[in-house]
């Protein structure tokens, strides 16, 4: 199996992917498949984010006796994360290309700042914490893994 900080990166690069679909499709101005591709990469990240609040942060704020640093840093992102979806979302669904775009680049800088916190400084951490129990974390977020 995998390490939690390879298995949590990997996640941030499909979504990756899929953002890049939505953004293309944006910028073609082929609006359905911007909301569908949206729609999967919302998805998509919401899904990572469960995993990380229900099973990472839970267990690393455990072992390190400490809710208030980076985990609360970063539900603190994940919620204005989630806040700029709807943005996006709603500019894609007027067929406001100027919008939608701006609005994307600015969530991708977020999401790609967040990212960066994450695989250098909170996976490393977690993968030295829970070093023996890499396999039953990483299989108790593919469990949450959602469907589509």
């Amino acid at each position: 199996m995998s390490t939690i900080s390879s298995y949590l990166t990997a996640e941030h690069r499909e979504a990756d992917v899929l953002f890049s679909y939505a953004e293309q499709a944006i910028a073609d101005g082929d609006w359905m498949q911007a909301e569908t591709w949206f729609q999967r990469f919302t998805a998509a990240t919401l899904n990572h984010f469960e995993k990380e609040e229900t099973v990472v942060f839970p267990a690393f704020e455990q072992a390190t006796g400490n809710s208030s640093g980076p985990t609360r840093m970063m539900r603190i992102e994940h919620e204005e994360i989630r806040g700029m979806f709807d943005r996006v979302s709603n500019a894609i669904v007027i067929h406001d290309v100027e919008g939608s775009l701006g609005l994307a680049e600015t969530l991708l800088i977020v999401i790609q700042q967040h990212n960066i916190k994450e695989e250098q400084v909170l996976y490393p951490m977690t993968d030295r914490l829970f070093g023996g129990q890499h396999d039953g974390m990483v299989l108790q977020m593919r469990q949450l893994q959602s469907a589509g």
